[in-house]
């Protein structure tokens, strides 16, 4: 049978073929050190270079982008032994290739950028388990968790060093910082252990009057695990994109 699809595949796979050989950092906006208007150009590359990630780039070793996968994260609510303790496991984070840069600020001279960003909505799911008590309710078990952000807003801050390789200029991560806010969250369990419905029904209640203090508890740790993911895919591109390729002196 004939496919429309395949053929389209085909075309679009094609064409970038040809679009890499006449420039091997075809997915980067070349920007001028100089140009008054740089911060403005190096947003546009940012965009560009997520635009060809969503679609996977073989020169970067870069596929499907997502899911993002989070090992491991916990809370802790309240003190002593009946303290609530949760631990969501496996935790599978889709939307986030939708961003948007809506700002830059650079510094380059010291090579340093502030990337400002904008996820219009994340959903993750994950396993979790739970121990203690919560609204007077004995809260161990586990179970399946969800999560929906809307607006998730992000300052990414990054400062390297160059250093010179075979004539090229490459840069080095010296220190990558983040922070991040959800304007909206709704969160939930299901599949509770054992298929206690009184318990679902307080750790629900609970989960969704209380979101944007539960996304406090676990953001210490969540910054963490999203830092290290960040860190090792900026030192990807890193090694990979001369310097003086993305920004000519």
């Amino acid at each position: 049978m004939f496919s429309y699809k395949a053929v389209i595949c085909v075309v679009i796979f094609g064409s970038i073929q040809v679009i890499a050989a006449q420039n091997p950092f075809y997915y980067l906006k070349q920007c001028h050190k100089a140009d008054p208007q740089v911060n403005t150009c190096l947003q546009k590359s940012a965009n560009t270079l997520i635009a060809y990630m969503k679609r996977g780039i073989p020169e970067l070793e870069l596929s499907e982008p997502e899911p993002i996968v989070i090992d491991e994260i916990g809370i802790a609510l309240g003190n002593g032994p009946n303290g609530y303790r949760a631990t969501f496991r496996n935790i599978n984070a889709y939307g986030i290739s939708n961003m948007t840069i809506t700002a830059v600020r650079s510094d380059l001279d010291t090579h340093q950028f502030q990337f400002t960003l904008y996820i219009p909505h994340i959903s993750a799911r994950a396993k979790y388990v739970s121990t203690g008590i919560l609204l007077l309710v004995q809260a161990s078990g586990g179970g399946d968790y969800w999560g929906e952000y809307d607006g998730v807003r992000a300052k990414v801050y990054i400062r390297a060093k160059p250093n010179f390789i075979d004539g090229r200029t490459y840069l080095s991560l010296q220190q990558l910082k983040m922070d991040f806010s959800v304007k909206n969250i709704r969160m939930g369990v299901e599949n509770v252990h054992n298929g206690n419905a009184v318990l679902q029904a307080a750790l629900n209640l609970f989960i969704n009057t209380n979101a944007q203090d539960l996304l406090k508890e676990m953001k210490p740790d969540l910054k963490k695990k999203l830092m290290s993911i960040l860190t090792k895919f900026v030192e990807h591109l890193y090694e990979r994109i001369p310097y003086d390729s993305w920004i000519i002196e």
